[in-house]
């Protein structure tokens, strides 16, 4: 008898889980997230100005938002869009997320390799000073306005702390 009980409590409480998740991804137009079109940034009103960067910048022709912010290998991005999108359902629905987004470092690691997946061949002969700079900083810190316009792209602290304005 005492089993049965919580049995049924058990089924109620993965039953209500189940379907308040269910709901909040179908609300939160979660199958949104799952492609690659840009539009599906705008479902947070405070990328606003990111999307309307990038639709004015130089890039919007060729790329979208995943083919910078995702890595290209099966594995590699969908586990950064299911861990970006943890996050940011996190800080949204908790209500803990800064009005200026700012790119974290894992974000940025990704970032700046598909700058070299797209621009390698701009590095077989690069001079010494910007194949420094490269390595020490990565593409962000001397290009912050090629997809997003510069006052929109907020870097890691790693430049500021070291005095390197963008």
């Amino acid at each position: 008898m005492r089993h049965s009980k919580l049995r049924i409590v058990t089924v109620i409480l993965v039953g209500v889980t189940l379907g308040v998740g269910a709901f909040t991804f179908h609300y939160a137009e979660g199958t949104a997230y799952m492609s690659d079109d840009p539009s599906a940034c705008l479902n947070c009103h405070v990328m606003r100005p990111q999307f309307t960067a990038w639709e004015r910048g130089r890039h919007h022709a060729v790329t979208t938002c995943n083919d910078c912010h995702v890595p290209h290998d099966l594995v590699g991005k969908w586990l950064t869009k299911s861990l970006n999108g943890w996050h940011h359902s996190k800080a949204f629905t908790l209500g803990g997320f800064p009005e200026h987004i700012r790119i974290h470092e894992p974000g940025l690691a990704v970032v700046e390799a598909n700058c070299v997946r797209c621009h390698g061949q701009l590095f077989h002969q690069p001079s010494a000073s910007h194949a420094q700079n490269v390595i020490d900083d990565g593409c962000v810190r001397c290009h912050p306005g090629v997809a997003h316009a510069a006052e929109h792209t907020h870097i890691p602290d790693r430049f500021e702390q070291r005095g390197i304005a963008p």
